[in-house]
């Protein structure tokens, strides 16, 4: 069954119950003696996402080299920020074959691994730590437990079980002051129009022709007419006509005015404040071993 890193995994998964899991570069001690081996590098997981091993830097014991412990021989303490590798020994992590790379580890790599575990081991000497003896091996679980084609991690649960007192995750809460805006309708303007009516008065002059007659008395000398020069002409008539001018007066719609509607947008800031609450870890300090520092 093909390994991975637990970061590598997790980034190609949805299940965000791995970001609860961030062991790396976490203390490792032997719960044998109490003494530092030395820090976790990487969790590696199977392709179904379970938890196989953790990669150990073991630059305390060993400079340079880096092994294996299968999950279910270690205990994790989040509020130390320590694991303990339960009854691993000196002797032990000599015999481990290195962690290289991922592409090395096969079946028969594991089993270097498993057979360095499946050996008895040293009760611990630390009270909170339960004595890790390798279990006797049946012939049902020996058949699996050496068959490349039929071996499961399930056969041997001593190495690879996780159990709730071993494995504890405490969660620690706060509260954040999240600031969000939301577009709410505060009002409404309507602008129309409507019709007003009003009495408009014009003047506007016209002129009127009329006829004026006026008759004349020749004098005395000019009264005399030569007798060709007399024309009598029986009806005869002069006509003139006769003109006025007449007021032409009526509406037409002129543009007066425009108005132009628009929507300006003024900033302002609004401050608030809230209580917020966040939880911190208490630790029973009575016991020497434990100490507490913050995870990075």
């Amino acid at each position: 069954m093909a390994l991975y890193k637990l970061e590598d995994f997790a980034a190609q998964s949805d299940n965000t119950d791995f970001d609860n899991y961030d062991i790396n570069n976490f203390d490792v001690y032997s719960d044998v003696d109490n003494d530092k081996i030395g820090t976790v590098k990487h969790i590696l997981v199977d392709d179904s996402g379970r938890f196989r091993y953790l990669v150990v830097d073991t630059g305390f014991w060993f400079f340079g080299r880096q092994v294996l412990l299968p999950i279910g021989r270690s205990q994790i303490e989040y509020s130390n920020q320590r694991v303990y590798a339960k009854g691993l020994t000196r002797e032990q992590v000599e015999n481990l074959p290195d962690f290289n790379d991922l592409e090395k580890i096969d079946y028969d790599y594991e089993e270097r691994v498993r057979g360095v575990y499946r050996t008895p081991v040293r009760q611990s000497s630390l009270e909170t730590s339960t004595p890790v003896d390798a279990p006797p091996i049946t012939s049902d679980r020996k058949s699996h437990a050496h068959d490349r084609n039929t071996y499961k991690y399930e056969s041997e649960p001593n190495l690879y079980n996780m159990n709730e007192q071993d494995h504890q995750n405490l969660k620690l809460y706060e509260e954040r002051l999240v600031a969000n805006k939301s577009r709410v309708k505060t009002g409404e303007v309507a602008i129309g129009k409507h019709t007003e009516t009003e009495t408009a008065k014009v003047s506007v002059p016209v002129e009127k022709e009329r006829v004026v007659i006026e008759r004349t008395t020749p004098s005395a000398d000019a009264r005399n007419v030569s007798p060709t020069d007399a024309d009598f002409r029986e009806g005869e008539v002069t006509r003139v006509g006769i003109y006025e001018e007449t007021p032409d007066i009526h509406k037409e719609a002129v543009l007066r005015e425009e108005v132009k509607v628009k929507k300006v947008v003024e900033q302002d800031t609004v401050e608030a404040e809230e209580t917020l609450r966040r939880e911190e870890l208490d630790i029973n300090k009575d016991d020497k071993r434990f100490r507490d520092k913050k995870r990075i």
